[in-house]
Protein backbone atom coordinates (compact mmCIF):
# COMPACT_ATOMS: atom_id res chain seq x y z
CA UNK A 1 0.00 0.00 0.00
CA UNK A 2 1.25 3.18 -0.75
CA UNK A 3 0.44 6.84 0.42
CA UNK A 4 -3.70 7.73 1.18
CA UNK A 5 -3.05 10.89 -0.72
CA UNK A 6 -0.91 12.52 -3.03
CA UNK A 7 -0.27 16.59 -3.73
CA UNK A 8 1.36 18.48 -6.87
CA UNK A 9 1.92 22.14 -7.37
CA UNK A 10 -0.94 24.51 -8.93
CA UNK A 11 1.45 25.93 -11.60
CA UNK A 12 3.14 28.83 -10.41
CA UNK A 13 -0.10 29.61 -8.09
CA UNK A 14 2.44 27.42 -5.22
CA UNK A 15 -0.88 26.02 -3.81
CA UNK A 16 -0.96 22.33 -3.23
CA UNK A 17 -3.59 20.28 -4.20
CA UNK A 18 -4.64 16.47 -4.26
CA UNK A 19 -4.00 14.60 -7.67
CA UNK A 20 -7.25 13.64 -7.29
CA UNK A 21 -10.53 16.22 -7.14
CA UNK A 22 -14.53 15.78 -6.95
CA UNK A 23 -16.21 16.90 -9.55
CA UNK A 24 -19.17 18.85 -8.34
CA UNK A 25 -21.51 18.14 -10.83
CA UNK A 26 -22.60 14.28 -9.67
CA UNK A 27 -23.20 15.94 -5.85
CA UNK A 28 -25.79 17.50 -6.85
CA UNK A 29 -27.86 14.78 -8.69
CA UNK A 30 -31.05 14.08 -7.60
CA UNK A 31 -29.97 10.28 -7.80
CA UNK A 32 -27.18 10.94 -4.74
CA UNK A 33 -29.37 12.68 -2.56
CA UNK A 34 -28.62 15.34 -0.07
CA UNK A 35 -26.73 12.74 2.56
CA UNK A 36 -25.49 10.09 0.76
CA UNK A 37 -23.40 13.87 -1.36
CA UNK A 38 -22.25 14.94 2.54
CA UNK A 39 -21.06 11.65 3.04
CA UNK A 40 -18.76 11.82 -0.18
CA UNK A 41 -17.82 14.78 0.05
CA UNK A 42 -16.54 14.96 4.04
CA UNK A 43 -15.16 11.43 3.14
CA UNK A 44 -13.04 12.68 0.54
CA UNK A 45 -11.53 15.48 2.57
CA UNK A 46 -11.19 13.19 5.10
CA UNK A 47 -9.17 10.81 3.01
CA UNK A 48 -6.93 13.64 1.95
CA UNK A 49 -8.80 15.14 -1.14
CA UNK A 50 -8.50 18.69 -1.08
CA UNK A 51 -9.46 19.88 -4.56
CA UNK A 52 -13.33 20.90 -4.96
CA UNK A 53 -14.83 21.18 -8.35
CA UNK A 54 -17.98 23.20 -9.23
CA UNK A 55 -20.30 24.86 -11.50
CA UNK A 56 -22.76 28.17 -10.95
CA UNK A 57 -25.12 25.99 -13.54
CA UNK A 58 -24.48 22.50 -11.84
CA UNK A 59 -28.10 21.03 -11.24
CA UNK A 60 -29.64 24.57 -10.97
CA UNK A 61 -27.21 25.83 -8.12
CA UNK A 62 -27.99 22.51 -6.06
CA UNK A 63 -24.04 21.12 -6.53
CA UNK A 64 -22.83 24.59 -4.80
CA UNK A 65 -25.16 24.52 -2.60
CA UNK A 66 -24.95 20.68 -0.94
CA UNK A 67 -20.95 21.65 -1.32
CA UNK A 68 -21.46 24.48 0.61
CA UNK A 69 -23.04 22.49 3.61
CA UNK A 70 -20.72 20.40 3.38
CA UNK A 71 -17.67 22.80 4.28
CA UNK A 72 -19.30 23.88 7.35
CA UNK A 73 -17.97 23.08 10.69
CA UNK A 74 -14.33 23.66 9.84
CA UNK A 75 -14.05 21.97 6.31
CA UNK A 76 -13.63 25.10 4.16
CA UNK A 77 -10.64 25.38 6.01
CA UNK A 78 -9.32 21.80 4.51
CA UNK A 79 -9.64 21.99 0.97
CA UNK A 80 -9.51 24.19 -2.32
CA UNK A 81 -12.59 25.35 -3.85
CA UNK A 82 -12.77 25.89 -7.17
CA UNK A 83 -16.29 27.15 -9.30
CA UNK A 84 -17.17 28.05 -13.02
CA UNK A 85 -19.19 31.27 -14.34
CA UNK A 86 -21.07 30.81 -18.28
CA UNK A 87 -21.22 34.48 -18.00
CA UNK A 88 -19.34 36.12 -20.86
CA UNK A 89 -20.28 39.74 -20.38
CA UNK A 90 -19.26 41.68 -17.22
CA UNK A 91 -22.72 42.28 -15.87
CA UNK A 92 -23.48 38.69 -16.11
CA UNK A 93 -20.05 37.30 -14.81
CA UNK A 94 -20.81 39.56 -11.41
CA UNK A 95 -24.23 38.17 -10.62
CA UNK A 96 -23.14 34.42 -11.18
CA UNK A 97 -20.18 35.33 -9.06
CA UNK A 98 -22.22 36.61 -6.38
CA UNK A 99 -24.71 34.10 -6.39
CA UNK A 100 -22.26 31.02 -6.24
CA UNK A 101 -20.58 32.71 -3.35
CA UNK A 102 -23.81 32.89 -1.57
CA UNK A 103 -24.54 29.43 -2.62
CA UNK A 104 -21.45 28.20 -1.45
CA UNK A 105 -21.34 30.43 1.49
CA UNK A 106 -17.29 31.16 1.20
CA UNK A 107 -15.28 32.84 -1.42
CA UNK A 108 -13.32 30.71 -3.86
CA UNK A 109 -9.98 30.24 -4.57
CA UNK A 110 -10.40 29.73 -8.01
CA UNK A 111 -12.79 31.04 -10.72
CA UNK A 112 -12.97 29.75 -14.29
CA UNK A 113 -14.72 30.51 -16.95
CA UNK A 114 -17.14 27.92 -17.97
CA UNK A 115 -17.48 25.65 -21.38
CA UNK A 116 -15.08 27.94 -23.21
CA UNK A 117 -16.48 25.63 -26.47
CA UNK A 118 -16.53 28.51 -29.41
CA UNK A 119 -14.38 30.71 -31.05
CA UNK A 120 -16.52 33.74 -29.43
CA UNK A 121 -15.99 32.72 -26.22
CA UNK A 122 -12.97 34.08 -25.57
CA UNK A 123 -13.81 37.33 -27.91
CA UNK A 124 -16.30 38.26 -25.88
CA UNK A 125 -14.73 37.93 -22.90
CA UNK A 126 -11.65 39.57 -23.27
CA UNK A 127 -13.16 42.79 -25.12
CA UNK A 128 -14.46 45.78 -23.26
CA UNK A 129 -17.01 45.20 -21.12
CA UNK A 130 -16.40 41.37 -20.89
CA UNK A 131 -16.39 38.66 -18.49
CA UNK A 132 -13.18 38.68 -17.43
CA UNK A 133 -13.34 42.47 -16.00
CA UNK A 134 -15.40 40.89 -13.41
CA UNK A 135 -13.40 38.27 -12.42
CA UNK A 136 -10.41 41.11 -12.03
CA UNK A 137 -13.03 43.10 -9.56
CA UNK A 138 -13.62 40.25 -7.67
CA UNK A 139 -10.03 39.22 -7.42
CA UNK A 140 -9.13 42.62 -5.96
CA UNK A 141 -12.38 42.55 -3.72
CA UNK A 142 -10.87 39.43 -2.35
CA UNK A 143 -13.79 37.32 -3.28
CA UNK A 144 -11.85 34.87 -5.90
CA UNK A 145 -7.98 34.36 -5.44
CA UNK A 146 -7.38 32.60 -9.30
CA UNK A 147 -8.70 33.13 -12.44
CA UNK A 148 -8.96 30.09 -14.94
CA UNK A 149 -10.83 28.68 -17.55
CA UNK A 150 -12.40 25.36 -18.60
CA UNK A 151 -13.75 23.55 -22.05
CA UNK A 152 -14.08 19.90 -23.41
CA UNK A 153 -14.48 20.46 -27.25
CA UNK A 154 -11.79 22.30 -29.32
CA UNK A 155 -7.71 22.69 -28.19
CA UNK A 156 -7.56 25.28 -30.72
CA UNK A 157 -10.31 26.96 -28.85
CA UNK A 158 -8.39 26.58 -25.64
CA UNK A 159 -5.17 28.26 -27.24
CA UNK A 160 -7.15 31.01 -28.82
CA UNK A 161 -7.87 31.89 -25.23
CA UNK A 162 -4.60 31.92 -24.06
CA UNK A 163 -3.64 33.98 -26.62
CA UNK A 164 -5.71 36.37 -25.89
CA UNK A 165 -4.59 36.55 -22.50
CA UNK A 166 -0.61 36.54 -23.75
CA UNK A 167 -1.44 39.55 -26.12
CA UNK A 168 -3.17 41.54 -23.19
CA UNK A 169 -0.38 40.78 -20.16
CA UNK A 170 -2.95 38.72 -18.81
CA UNK A 171 -1.66 35.09 -17.77
CA UNK A 172 -4.39 32.47 -16.63
CA UNK A 173 -3.68 30.46 -12.71
CA UNK A 174 -5.33 27.22 -14.50
CA UNK A 175 -6.44 26.04 -17.24
CA UNK A 176 -9.15 22.50 -17.31
CA UNK A 177 -9.39 20.14 -20.51
CA UNK A 178 -10.03 16.34 -21.40
CA UNK A 179 -7.05 14.68 -20.72
CA UNK A 180 -7.33 10.89 -21.02
CA UNK A 181 -6.47 7.48 -23.16
CA UNK A 182 -8.21 8.66 -26.40
CA UNK A 183 -7.79 12.27 -26.20
CA UNK A 184 -4.20 11.58 -26.54
CA UNK A 185 -5.46 10.10 -30.37
CA UNK A 186 -8.06 12.52 -31.38
CA UNK A 187 -8.24 16.52 -31.71
CA UNK A 188 -5.61 16.19 -28.65
CA UNK A 189 -5.47 18.71 -26.18
CA UNK A 190 -2.78 16.64 -24.68
CA UNK A 191 -0.57 17.41 -27.68
CA UNK A 192 -1.68 20.45 -28.15
CA UNK A 193 -2.32 23.00 -25.04
CA UNK A 194 -0.72 20.52 -22.19
CA UNK A 195 3.02 21.78 -23.69
CA UNK A 196 2.02 25.77 -23.56
CA UNK A 197 0.22 25.36 -19.91
CA UNK A 198 3.91 23.76 -18.78
CA UNK A 199 5.79 26.24 -20.53
CA UNK A 200 3.81 29.10 -18.43
CA UNK A 201 3.44 27.31 -15.39
CA UNK A 202 -0.27 27.29 -15.56
CA UNK A 203 -1.99 25.02 -13.04
CA UNK A 204 -3.03 21.90 -15.60
CA UNK A 205 -6.60 19.99 -14.49
CA UNK A 206 -7.35 17.21 -16.50
CA UNK A 207 -10.99 16.46 -16.24
CA UNK A 208 -12.96 13.45 -18.24
CA UNK A 209 -10.26 10.16 -17.26
CA UNK A 210 -13.09 8.50 -18.47
CA UNK A 211 -15.10 10.23 -21.08
CA UNK A 212 -17.68 10.08 -18.41
CA UNK A 213 -18.17 6.31 -18.46
CA UNK A 214 -17.65 6.26 -22.64
CA UNK A 215 -14.05 5.31 -22.49
CA UNK A 216 -14.75 2.29 -19.87
CA UNK A 217 -17.87 0.93 -22.03
CA UNK A 218 -15.81 0.89 -25.29
CA UNK A 219 -14.39 -2.25 -23.31
CA UNK A 220 -10.62 -1.50 -24.04
CA UNK A 221 -9.45 -0.06 -20.90
CA UNK A 222 -9.73 -0.44 -17.10
CA UNK A 223 -10.73 2.29 -15.06
CA UNK A 224 -7.82 1.73 -12.90
CA UNK A 225 -5.47 2.28 -16.35
CA UNK A 226 -7.81 5.43 -16.91
CA UNK A 227 -6.53 7.18 -13.87
CA UNK A 228 -3.31 5.87 -13.76
CA UNK A 229 -2.48 7.27 -17.29
CA UNK A 230 -4.05 10.44 -16.60
CA UNK A 231 -2.14 11.23 -13.10
CA UNK A 232 0.62 10.40 -15.12
CA UNK A 233 0.88 13.13 -16.98
CA UNK A 234 2.20 16.48 -16.07
CA UNK A 235 -1.42 17.58 -14.49
CA UNK A 236 -2.14 19.00 -10.70
CA UNK A 237 -5.31 17.53 -10.23
CA UNK A 238 -7.07 15.06 -12.18
CA UNK A 239 -10.85 15.74 -11.72
CA UNK A 240 -13.45 12.72 -11.53
CA UNK A 241 -17.13 12.45 -10.78
CA UNK A 242 -17.84 10.94 -7.79
CA UNK A 243 -21.43 9.96 -7.53
CA UNK A 244 -21.18 7.29 -4.98
CA UNK A 245 -18.74 5.93 -1.68
CA UNK A 246 -17.91 2.72 -4.51
CA UNK A 247 -16.42 5.43 -6.73
CA UNK A 248 -14.78 7.86 -4.21
CA UNK A 249 -12.35 4.25 -2.75
CA UNK A 250 -11.70 3.88 -6.93
CA UNK A 251 -10.44 6.58 -7.45
CA UNK A 252 -9.09 6.62 -3.81
CA UNK A 253 -7.36 3.33 -4.67
CA UNK A 254 -5.48 4.97 -7.91
CA UNK A 255 -3.67 7.40 -5.46
CA UNK A 256 -2.09 4.32 -3.08
CA UNK A 257 -1.30 2.14 -5.68
CA UNK A 258 0.34 5.06 -8.25
CA UNK A 259 3.60 4.84 -9.91
CA UNK A 260 4.49 6.97 -13.12
CA UNK A 261 3.58 5.03 -16.52
CA UNK A 262 6.91 3.85 -17.91
CA UNK A 263 7.26 5.04 -21.69
CA UNK A 264 6.46 1.20 -22.55
CA UNK A 265 3.95 0.85 -20.05
CA UNK A 266 2.33 4.55 -22.02
CA UNK A 267 3.21 2.98 -25.77
CA UNK A 268 1.47 -0.18 -24.74
CA UNK A 269 -1.93 1.61 -23.25
CA UNK A 270 -1.76 3.95 -26.49
CA UNK A 271 -1.60 1.34 -28.86
CA UNK A 272 -4.52 -0.56 -27.12
CA UNK A 273 -6.69 2.27 -27.07
CA UNK A 274 -5.58 4.05 -30.61
CA UNK A 275 -8.38 2.12 -32.48
CA UNK A 276 -11.26 2.60 -30.68
CA UNK A 277 -10.56 6.17 -29.87
CA UNK A 278 -10.62 7.19 -34.06
CA UNK A 279 -13.11 9.97 -35.05
CA UNK A 280 -13.97 10.73 -31.14
CA UNK A 281 -16.45 8.01 -31.14
CA UNK A 282 -15.68 7.47 -27.41
CA UNK A 283 -15.33 11.32 -26.51
CA UNK A 284 -19.06 12.77 -27.77
CA UNK A 285 -17.89 16.21 -25.51
CA UNK A 286 -16.04 16.65 -28.87
CA UNK A 287 -18.15 15.50 -31.61
CA UNK A 288 -21.18 16.32 -30.39
CA UNK A 289 -23.41 19.05 -28.61
CA UNK A 290 -24.27 16.60 -25.82
CA UNK A 291 -22.28 17.87 -23.33
CA UNK A 292 -22.36 21.85 -23.97
CA UNK A 293 -25.39 23.25 -21.47
CA UNK A 294 -24.80 26.73 -22.57
CA UNK A 295 -25.58 25.24 -26.36
CA UNK A 296 -29.08 24.72 -24.72
CA UNK A 297 -28.78 27.51 -22.05
CA UNK A 298 -27.27 30.52 -24.42
CA UNK A 299 -29.31 33.15 -21.55
CA UNK A 300 -26.29 31.88 -19.16
CA UNK A 301 -23.75 33.40 -20.96
CA UNK A 302 -25.55 36.98 -20.74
Amino acid sequence: MGVEMLYRTLGRTGERVSVVGVGGYHIGSPRVGEEESQRILRTAIDRGINFLDNSWDYNDGVSETRMGKALRDGYREKVFLMTKIDGRDRKTAERQIDESISRLGTNIDLLQFHEIIRNSDADRIFQSGGALEAALDARSAGKIRYIGFTGHKSPDVHLKMLRMGFDQGFTFDAVQMPLNVMDAHYNSFERMVLPVLVKHGIGVLGMKPFGDKNILESGVVTAQECLRYSMSLPVSVVITGIDSMPILEQALLAVREYTPMTDAERSNLLAKTDKAARGGKYEPYKTTTLFDATTYNPSWMG
